[in-house]
């Protein structure tokens, strides 16, 4: 079920509804009947019964593998065995094409397997250092098919979530987490909705045609999928923190204004803030993080940056993107204190140009589609974007603005490239974002006007409108 969509504010509303009301009298019936609306909003994903019963199975490894590591006999091959386990599933449903060539494929894996698997990685890890002992009463069912995270995340330490359940708001949330909550939800759905949606209609023309483009039409394409991946994303996650905040419970921060970063290793301290916490304390650390000397230190972080984008997907793309994110890190590290001392808008400038850069390589169907595209952005003439490139872009509401003012007509194209960019980057730049703004949220009538003509907008736009990116990872 997709978040863009009336059935999902439907259910939203429905769920809120019922476990509130039963959470009044008793908080267990409450979880009970959440874990029941988790399960209902994954069945009815694709292939849903058939996903379901993996990860159960692979909750069922969990399960048994953390009372083994309660026993300090067994607790390191139970560790062992649970992490292989949940390694080879994610192997076998997402890798087996790439690694035979394309000639097995499973053709299908369940939906939110990559999140769920690193999900219970890092449960299995905190239970394994002590730094979080299960109670009884956890139910790690409810915290694997939370149906805010499950299919994209955020990815969820077990003390970021099991205490709540115990604590005095969920399902009692107050006036302000509700505001909050519906804040956040309207501004994630016109994210996806109006923006992301709007630029990935730009991105696509320009990819289905990449030989046609001129330099400045290339860096719309480029820029474009920028802003829509960012878009995208953070709007899936704004509209998961307000689902969860109806219900009294707060998702951790996934991103916090990312393209504002001044160096790449900011970036990831603000890009998919939950995944560059797993894999620096599962997988960095373990290896050794920065404790074996400079040499080791780089080594490190290339590998977790591999790992990175084979995570994101089975291919030679997501390898390489991967792989320029740790080289520009370890860059960064050996140039050292130099680089601080640069100009505040030269580390700016740098960092958004190879951030850019690199998600060509994250978009590209392969190696040859990426390198022809960025040669066109370096050498495609300055000739100005042809009409194609936004065929469809607010094609409806572009209409009516024609027939209602019919003088604007030669100036659409341009007018189109001016509002959504500039609004984009406006947005993505801007300081506070919206989960810095939920905690301090105070509902006026000029933001309810704002955010309800938004949500009509976006509503009237729900038809066509894309599955969320992340959720193909």
């Amino acid at each position: 079920m997709n978040f863009q969509s009336i059935a999902f504010l439907a259910f939203l509303a429905l769920t809120a509804a019922v476990c509130l009301t039963a959470g009044r009298s008793s908080r267990r019936r409450g979880m009970l009947l959440l874990g029941a609306a988790s399960a209902v909003f994954y069945l009815l994903a694709p292939r849903g019964a058939a996903g379901m019963l993996i990860l159960l199975l692979g909750c069922g490894v969990t399960k048994w593998a953390a009372e083994r590591i309660a026993d300090t006999d067994r607790r390191h091959p139970a560790l062992a065995a649970a992490c292989v386990y949940h390694i080879a599933v994610l192997a076998v449903f997402k890798y087996t094409g790439f690694f035979t060539g394309g000639v097995l494929s499973m053709g299908w894996a369940p939906v939110g397997l990559s999140f769920f698997t690193f999900q219970q990685l890092w449960y299995l890890k905190e239970v394994y250092t002590g730094q979080y002992v299960p109670a009884r009463e956890d139910s790690l069912v409810l915290y694997s098919f939370f149906f805010p995270t499950v299919t994209s995340g955020p990815i969820l330490k077990p003390q970021a979530f099991f205490p709540q359940l115990w604590e005095g708001r969920f399902l009692h949330p107050e006036w302000a987490d509700i505001a909050a909550g519906l804040y956040a939800i309207c501004c994630g759905t016109m994210k996806k909705v109006l923006l992301a949606d709007a630029f990935g209609v730009v991105v696509n023309n320009g990819w289905g045609r990449l030989g046609e483009l001129s330099a400045p039409a290339a860096w719309l394409v480029v820029l474009g999928y920028t802003l829509q991946l960012y878009f995208d994303f953070s709007g899936y996650c704004d509209i998961a923190a307000g689902a969860a905040r109806l219900l009294g419970l707060r998702l951790p921060v996934n991103f916090n204004s990312p393209y504002r970063s001044l160096s790449v290793g900011e970036f990831w301290k603000r890009w998919h803030i939950t995944l560059t916490s797993f894999l620096r304390e599962c997988l960095y650390i373990p290896l050794g993080g920065s404790r074996k000397g400079a040499a080791r230190t780089y080594l490190n972080i290339l590998v977790v940056f591999l790992v990175s984008g084979f995570w994101h997907g089975a291919g030679w793309t997501f390898l390489v993107w991967g792989a320029l994110h740790g080289l520009a890190q370890a860059a960064e590290r050996a140039w050292g204190p130099g680089r601080e001392r640069l100009p505040v808008w030269i580390r700016w400038g740098l960092t958004f140009l190879f951030v850019n850069a690199a998600w060509v390589f994250f978009r590209a169907p392969n190696l040859s589609g990426a390198m022809e595209l960025l040669g066109r952005a370096v050498a495609g003439g300055f000739a100005k974007p042809q009409e194609w490139l936004l065929a469809g872009l607010y094609g409806k509401e572009i209409n009516a603005v024609e027939m209602l003012v019919p003088a604007v007509r030669s100036w659409t194209n341009i007018l189109r490239v001016v509002i959504l960019y500039g609004v984009g980057l406006l947005a993505a730049l801007w300081p506070r974002n919206t989960v810095a703004r939920m905690d301090t949220f105070r509902p006026t009538i000029w933001r309810g006007a704002v955010l309800v003509a938004g949500m009509v907008w976006s509503v009237l736009s729900f038809t066509g409108i894309a599955t969320f990116i992340y959720s193909n990872f």
